[in-house]
């Protein structure tokens, strides 16, 4: 008898125990075309939360691999559960622990033999934005099981990331007569955002939202997720209700969700009601110290005049962005847009962007190159690549603002003013610092 089917044989009794539990994992969507209408949008129930199963899954895949570090059935299935806890909490221990997990499970069995291994250290490759490494491992995955869906859903995630929006779209075309799932609809909603299409997007985030739905056990984090981006394009123009309807959805299916209650702080502060966006915020970093939340509540503290308060959050974006590698890997282009945002350290800002955007050469790569370019008097480079960031139309107020102060910066006052217009138009509450400098700006290009 093989290891292999020696440990599918060891594996029968507890997958008894485990049971079946689910796994979202947004890497490992594909896309198909729009639906031809948008279905209505069905309402928001509350999901019973499933923490203790998973907990309690883990300590029991934990004590299993701790007895036998070689079994990697045991390891990838702890592997799973660990990047599902990632993306409930945002919390990045999990990342590392998924990755050292991953690892140990291609080490006990090679990537031939070990299909999901191979699936899970993509997956990890895409939550530590190493996207070029998860382009490779679905390629392998591919020549592996060139007949399956989700191998090429890796590698369109990994394309769309590395901004190779036209392979991307090609490879999408070609799946069409494969299976339409949640993540089918959720990669053409991101395709129809990145090209200026928010109608599409919203349509196909709606059609995810209804699979996610009418899936068995239900995913209460993919279904919150879906909700949540459907306030984020909501938010992006201008639908300030529409924003926050979605947002209290998604707090609805999964009460206390990080991301739905830091951006319905954002549509709170966009409303201008400061203390409510500030409790929103503060109650977000006590569950996750995410460096753009920490600095978007520290602005919030700076408009409301407390900057001693203001200062200790900036301070805190720092720490947290160098706590550890992974913490590096992810939140590096934030850090370097915290800086530009701040006018802080612009040739570090500068230097950490064009280092990304070396590996990473999607349009908000093209976007924090121009803009710490700019603060880093590099002004010739800021014009040149603030237009890759535009390349695609892309509906995004913060590019259009970051286009205008450029344009400014280098006396084209007639480009800027447009460009700053387009912001307001699509979105006048865009961001509560920034809104205040493009307003000084567009005065000063009129």
């Amino acid at each position: 008898m093989t290891v292999f089917e020696t440990r599918l044989k060891s594996w029968a009794g507890a997958i008894l125990v485990l049971g079946v539990l689910s796994s979202s994992v947004a890497c490992t969507t594909a896309s198909a075309p729009p639906p031809p209408t948008q279905p209505l949008i069905p309402a928001a129930q509350p999901i019973m939360d499933d923490e203790a199963a998973t907990l309690s899954a883990i300590r029991f895949l934990e004590d299993r691999v701790k007895k036998d570090p070689d079994d990697f059935i045991a390891l990838n299935k702890l592997a799973e559960r660990y990047l599902q806890k990632l993306r409930e909490t945002g919390d990045l221990s999990y990342l590392d622990l998924a990755s050292r997990t991953t690892q140990a499970s291609l080490k006990a069995m090679p990537a031939e033999q070990n299909i999901t291994g191979l699936s899970l250290q993509a997956q990890v490759a895409c939550a530590t934005h190493e996207f070029g490494l998860a382009r490779e491992y679905a390629q392998k995955l591919v020549e592996l099981e060139p007949h399956k869906s989700y191998p090429y859903q890796i590698l369109g995630e990994a394309l769309i990331e590395l901004g190779e929006y036209d392979q991307a779209g090609k490879l999408f075309k070609n799946l069409e007569s494969r299976n339409h799932g949640v993540g089918t609809f959720i990669r053409m909603a991101r395709l129809a955002q990145l090209n200026g299409k928010p109608s599409a997007a919203q349509e196909n985030l709606a059609v995810a939202l209804t699979k996610a739905l009418d899936q068995i056990p239900l995913s209460r984090e993919n279904i919150a997720w879906c909700r949540w981006q459907l306030g984020e394009i909501a938010f992006s123009i201008g639908d300030l209700g529409g924003a926050e309807k979605h947002y209290r959805d998604a707090l609805t299916t999964f009460p206390n969700y990080y991301r739905a209650l830091a951006s319905l702080g954002r549509v709170l502060a966009a409303r201008g009601d400061l203390t409510g966006a500030i409790t929103h915020y503060e109650q977000t970093v006590k569950i996750l110290p995410d460096p753009t939340y920490v600095a978007a509540l520290g602005d919030l503290y700076k408009l409301a005049g407390r900057d001693k308060e203001a200062t200790a959050q900036y301070e805190l974006v720092e720490k947290i962005g160098h706590l550890s590698a992974i913490n590096g890997a992810v939140y590096n282009r934030n850090l370097a847009m915290f800086y530009a945002n701040h006018d802080l350290k612009p040739d570090e800002a500068y230097a950490m962007a064009i280092k990304e955007f070396e590996v990473r050469r999607d349009i908000y790569g093209a976007d924090a190159v121009a803009w710490t370019a700019l603060k880093a008097g590099k002004l010739v480079e800021a014009q040149t690549v603030i237009q890759q960031a535009l390349r695609l139309g892309t509906k995004d107020a913060m590019l259009f603002y970051h286009a205008g102060m450029i344009e400014l910066a280098v006396g084209n006052k007639s480009a800027a003013r447009k460009y700053l217009d387009d912001a307001f138009k699509l979105n006048p509450q865009f961001d509560p610092l920034q809104v205040v400098v493009a307003r000084k700006a567009l005065a000063e290009a009129s």
